[in-house]
């Protein structure tokens, strides 16, 4: 189980780091959704499997629709679609898909393990995650509920039209 967490970790902090430097905005999505998916797995072995799936639910899923959304929104025309053209090459994928290929022989063999051994004995649930984020860190979750409205009003004052 440790070195399944080691080699997750590892994956997720150079999959962050070429978030990090990557020029192009499209390449950095997918080496930030392959880290997202390391977190995760990063969970489930730590014996929070419903944290991993809220990881990948809402983090992986949100993050891409939220980028969908951002090019639609930015409409750019003739110009965006060569450069859609270019991101769909093999040599684009070739790092994430490596990673998300480790990721996955990790989680395939965790669940192929001989009785259950790569388990924790403890399991977190729904109910478990809400009392623990209403109870002691209800302060968190309220800071973090600003941080997000205020994110939302900026992005509105950002994209609404201009009346001049």
């Amino acid at each position: 189980m440790d070195l399944l967490f080691y080699i997750s970790g590892l994956v997720a902090i150079l999959s962050t780091f070429m978030v990090i430097t990557r020029t192009n905005a499209v390449h950095a999505l997918l080496y930030l959704i392959v880290s997202l998916l390391a977190v995760a797995l990063v969970f489930f072995v730590l014996g929070a499997p419903f944290a991993a799936a809220l990881e990948v639910i809402i983090y992986a899923g949100a993050i891409m629709v939220l980028f969908v959304f951002v090019i639609m929104m930015l409409n750019l025309g003739s110009d965006a679609a060569r450069q859609e053209s270019q991101w769909l090459s093999p040599r684009t994928w070739i790092g994430p898909s490596f990673l998300v290929l480790v990721l996955g022989s990790e989680l395939l063999y965790l669940f192929l393990s001989v009785e259950g051994q790569y388990f924790s004995q403890e399991y977190s649930g729904p109910k478990a995650v809400g009392i623990a984020l209403f109870g002691p860190y209800v302060l968190g979750v309220e800071l973090a509920s600003l941080l997000l409205l205020a994110g939302l009003i900026g992005a509105y004052h950002l994209g609404r039209p201009h009346r001049h």
